[in-house]
């Protein structure tokens, strides 16, 4: 069994189209962890018979809860606003069956037509196939007693999805499945694609010169 784990906060625009593609799967455990919504975003789920837990608002702590609760043997962390490819589930099982996979992720792709994106989507999956990199939204996952070996995600306000890659990669390697997950393009279209793109150099370039998360966290606000 695979349990897809997926945090959200306000999450009601987005939640019943990610829910209805993971419904109705014998092989997947669906668990939604609420970091506090005001919208309508529990109830939604709850009417779709999915279990929802309640958790400490932060990403982090939320899906490290749904980890905790799950029954997979593989868990695979979702972001709420990312679409997983048809027959995911054996690509997961497939990829982690190779020799010295630890853990894995999907290729990128953004939904938008923005300019600039399909550069950000070369330089994303570049970024992951030749440095073994993935990011949150790319859908991470791994078997259940890897997760608990590396001691989960650590309980960082940001950035918490690159320290997971980075101690499992001290592990074993990190599977790219070339298929990709579909994300939301909110963020660029919010602020601009290289306006994001700028932002999100600075938060990593900031982290390797070990200024703090909760600072980071704080200037990413």
């Amino acid at each position: 069994m695979i349990s897809v784990i997926i945090p959200v906060l306000n999450e009601a625009k987005n939640i019943k189209n990610i829910l209805i593609l993971l419904l109705d799967n014998p092989q997947i455990e669906i668990i939604v962890v609420d970091g506090g919504s005001e919208d309508k975003t529990v109830e939604i789920v709850e009417e779709m018979g999915v279990k929802v837990v309640s958790a400490e608002r932060g990403r982090a702590k939320q899906m490290n809860l749904g980890a905790s609760v799950a029954q997979g043997d593989i868990l695979l962390f979702l972001h709420a606003d990312t679409q997983l490819p048809l027959g995911f589930e054996k690509l997961v099982i497939q990829a982690l069956s190779q020799p010295q996979i630890v853990a894995g992720a999907f290729s990128l792709k953004i939904a938008s037509k923005l300019w600039g994106i399909k550069l950000i989507e070369k330089m994303v999956n570049v970024r992951s196939q030749l440095f073994q990199l993935p990011y949150g939204d790319q859908a991470i996952f791994i078997s259940q007693d890897w997760f608990q070996k590396v001691g989960g995600f650590p309980d960082l306000p940001i950035m918490e999805d690159f320290e997971l890659i980075v101690r499992l990669k001290k592990l074993g390697k990190i599977a790219i499945v070339s298929t990709p997950v579909i994300t939301s393009a909110r963020r660029w279209e919010k602020l601009g694609v290289w306006k994001t793109t700028l932002i999100n150099q600075q938060i990593i370039m900031a982290y390797f010169l070990g200024i703090s998360p909760q600072k980071i966290a704080l200037w990413y606000k």
